[in-house]
């Protein structure tokens, strides 16, 4: 983690920049099924919702073949926290390298701080997303994205349960 952000990596042998690459454009695969829009040229903007819990839409800014993918959070709403718009305007990248035999993701959801009412929720999930689902999906071609009134972690279930019992 950062000042000024969220960030977190991992490295997997016998992948190549590009299979990362492609990997982290399919959204659906890794972070949730119920993603609507483009997910993978420069300019497309998609949403993203769990349940009521969460909503937001993105744009992706920056796409270089097999090295970086950057999105700007464009609106967002949360319905466990005060501030419902906490994401909005916030910038998440996906910086991917070779080295040494491995290829390196390096995840970075910059103006996610912990002053950020949702930062525990938001940063236990994107561990499980990228550090889990994400490197499985490259890895296995299987991720784990949630999708369908389906969490995937106790941080989304928690934050469901919080809104709909509140």
């Amino acid at each position: 983690m950062s000042d000024h952000g969220f960030t977190t990596g991992f490295s997997v042998e016998r992948t190549t920049a590009k299979e990362a690459f492609d990997a982290i454009r399919n959204v659906r695969g890794w972070w949730s099924e119920e993603i609507d829009g483009g997910t993978a040229e420069l300019g497309d903007e998609f949403t993203y919702h769990y349940e009521d819990v969460h909503r937001c839409t993105i744009r992706v800014t920056e796409v270089v073949p097999d090295r970086r993918i950057s999105w700007l959070v464009v609106e967002n709403h949360f319905d466990f926290t005060e501030d419902e718009t906490e994401w909005t305007g916030t910038t998440i990248s996906f910086d991917i390298s070779e080295k040494d035999g491995r290829t390196e993701v390096r995840f970075t959801h910059e103006g996610l701080v912990p002053e950020y009412e949702c930062f525990d929720v938001c940063a236990t999930s994107w561990g499980f997303y990228v550090d889990g689902s994400l490197r499985n999906l490259i890895t296995t071609g299987e991720g784990q994205p949630n999708g369908r009134g389906r969490p995937r972690v106790p941080a989304e279930e928690a934050a469901s349960t919080t809104f709909t019992s509140a």
